[in-house]
């Protein structure tokens, strides 16, 4: 059952139809006096209460009505609902602990996804022991993909992961760069209800703020002076689907702004088109920076943080699951074994070990790259310690030394010469070998041996 708490009479049947047009019993309460009483007598599952009250106009008794809920009812979700200029209250009602907060004029369909959202997450179990997760079990019900480990602190974010992508919730994902977060967020919406819908990744850190309102709500030709031809903008590509931010913690404050308008109202316009349009999205975000320290500096809005922050996925660097290494290791080597057609490819437990207590600032991604340079430059089949350890050398190459250069030092050309050098002797300069263990093709292949000024048989 859910309780309405609102001094109007219109919002009360207005919020009670829908909800009961929905599959929901409700209750009614005018004032706070009213509202405690109820929820004394009954047995509520979530409240939705207005926090304006007209013997307070300034947002307090709705707030103190708040603070009383959460301290009878801990477990208790509460839904606010404000005018947009009042947001400052429903953040401070954020803190107090309310659930997610709605402005008025509400979006029926949101304020539904809302409460379903709000029941969802008031009803999830409670976490198991570390001891009682296993990966198996856990792939068993949920499809995670290529998320390689069994750490049990990744085995807590997995359960959690597979609990919450069902709802709807907003779900901000922090960690250090190369942590694996947009592979969280890829989880969370394969293991959604909108998993065959468009997942559309944006990387946030790469928008100027003069391009973001072209860039994710688009825009029509003529709109600006550069704007040739229409453009259709992330949100639109991604409605009913899942929207992944990414570096958030980028985003400018003039632009937070425009962002938080369409997270809140779940609507926006194209450029040079004043037709408003609806949005139903699943919004996931992620960043390398403390969200909470930049709003403490003033430099990220709160109602944007409270917003976005409905759910937190906290990402262990690579340093705090060691054991983990030598999993990601051998996958990496695996889908490597298949790119440049080399089977036999091993990694000798003594090098498995070294990686292990290897410092790796750049997580996942940092072991990644350095496993994939190290794999092209391998001289044999199996790969040992000091393989790996040439190329996590930071010094660069000495003058005249002919060997490949070191970590820091190599460029992507450098690295994709050596890769063709070394099929080219592996295949001995057979050119329709080397260009389908690369995957090119032939005329590819002859463009890049040019390139690199590396010899060929022209007659082959």
């Amino acid at each position: 059952m859910i309780l309405i708490i609102d001094d109007d009479i219109a919002v009360r049947a207005s919020l009670g139809l829908l909800l009961k047009q929905n599959g929901y019993k409700t209750k009614e309460a005018a004032t706070p006096q009213e509202a405690l009483q109820l929820a004394a007598q009954h047995s509520f599952e979530l409240v939705i209460m207005d926090m304006n009250f007209s013997i307070d106009t300034t947002g307090h008794d709705g707030l103190d009505l708040l603070g009383k809920f959460k301290g009878l009812y801990p477990k208790l979700p509460v839904i606010l609902i404000t005018g947009w200029g009042s947001i400052s209250l429903a953040v401070e009602g954020m803190r107090l602990g309310a659930a997610d907060f709605i402005t008025k004029p509400w979006s029926n369909e949101y304020l539904l996804q809302a409460v379903r959202t709000a029941l969802s997450l008031s009803q999830e179990p409670q976490e198991e022991t570390s001891g009682g997760l296993s990966r198996k079990k856990l792939d068993q019900q949920f499809d995670f993909g290529n998320i390689v480990g069994q750490d049990p602190q990744l085995l807590q974010i997995l359960k959690k992961i597979g609990q919450i992508a069902p709802t709807d919730a907003s779900v901000l994902i922090e960690g250090e760069s190369g942590t694996g977060k947009e592979l969280i967020a890829e989880a969370i919406h394969r293991n959604s209800l909108r998993k065959s819908q468009p997942f559309v990744k944006v990387n946030l850190g790469g928008i100027s703020s003069t391009l973001f309102e072209s860039e994710m709500f688009g825009h029509r030709r003529g709109a600006f002076t550069d704007a040739k031809s229409d453009r259709v903008g992330r949100f639109e590509l991604a409605n009913k689907g899942t929207i992944f931010l990414d570096e958030i913690g980028e985003l400018d404050l003039n632009s937070q702004v425009k962002l938080l308008r369409v997270l809140q109202d779940r609507t926006y316009e194209v450029l040079g088109d004043s037709r408003s349009r609806k949005l139903d999205i699943r919004v996931v975000c992620a960043t390398n920076k403390n969200l909470a320290k930049l709003v403490e500096e003033g430099k990220f809005r709160e109602d944007l943080y409270y917003r976005i922050n409905l759910i937190k996925v906290k990402l262990p660097s690579l340093h705090e699951r060691p054991e983990d290494v030598p999993l990601l290791v051998q996958y990496f080597v695996s889908n490597l074994k298949k790119t440049y057609n080399h089977p036999e490819l091993e990694v000798s437990q003594r090098a498995l070990q070294w990686l292990k207590e290897l410092p790796l600032p750049g997580n996942i991604r940092e072991l990644k790259n350095l496993v994939e340079r190290t794999v092209l430059v391998a001289e044999r089949d199996v790969l040992q310690a000091e393989d790996f350890q040439a190329q996590a050398q930071q010094s660069p190459a000495k003058p005249g030394d002919k060997s490949l250069p070191a970590v820091g030092t190599m460029t992507l050309e450098e690295i994709e010469a050596s890769m063709i050098k070394k099929s080219m002797d592996f295949y001995h300069n057979n050119i329709s070998k080397v260009a389908r263990a690369l995957g090119l093709s032939r005329a590819a292949l002859y463009r890049r041996l040019d390139k690199f000024n590396i010899p060929y048989d022209a007659a082959d």
